[in-house]
């Protein structure tokens, strides 16, 4: 067996015992809520150990985010991919216009339920949001061509990601991102007219 194929089976193995571990969790707090359920019972349920499931989730919190590496991906890929002529505010607002229609049609909506009803997990949600900024200001530094972000870039990104946040608690997400780019976008096009 070649060396490839030893690291392709162990990358599958790993994945599959991530997946089991998930599964396992949102199976356990959907039937008891997410405070009344351990590590240990979680594990026990993946047929797993304890110390196993720190080793690909750092806290409980992390295991109601299983995705979390691939929305991170998606988030900076919609701003260095996007369409050339697209600004980056408009790539950034259709992607999180994307993302919010996708969870009004996930089919896991009874776990995001649960997620939005217990304060430790919409704490948690709002610290890894804000996990991605610096990703996107690095990919911002890079589009400019800086050798280091501006406070402008820095200040942009976390009000940008601000606006996610703040749609998703909104009756009318759409208008809220809508809104909270027009604002942002009046200081973000002069800082980029200054550069030119």
């Amino acid at each position: 067996m070649s060396e490839g194929q030893r690291t392709g089976r162990r990358e599958r193995k790993k994945a599959a015992t991530r997946a089991a571990i998930v599964q396992a969790a949102h199976e356990l707090f959907l039937e008891r809520g997410f405070d009344a359920v351990s590590v240990r019972e979680i594990a026990d349920r993946a047929d797993v150990s304890p110390t196993t499931v720190f080793t690909h989730f750092p806290t409980k919190e992390a295991l109601a985010f299983g995705d979390e590496d691939v929305r991170h991906d998606r988030l900076v890929a919609a701003v260095t991919d996007r369409p050339p002529g697209t600004s980056i505010s408009a790539a950034l607002k259709a992607h999180y216009l994307a993302e919010i229609t996708a969870l009004g049609s996930n089919p896991e909506q009874p776990i995001l339920a649960l997620m939005e009803q217990t304060p430790a997990l919409v704490e948690y949600a709002e610290r890894m949001w804000f996990r991605h900024e610096d990703a996107l200001i690095a990919a911002i530094t890079k589009e400019f061509g800086h050798p280091e972000p501006s406070d402008e870039i820095r200040f942009y990104v976390r009000f940008a990601l601000q606006i996610q946040l703040s749609a998703t608690r909104t009756a009318d997400p759409e208008s809220a991102i809508d809104a909270g780019f027009r604002l942002l976008d009046e200081g973000w096009l002069r800082y980029q007219g200054q550069l030119h």
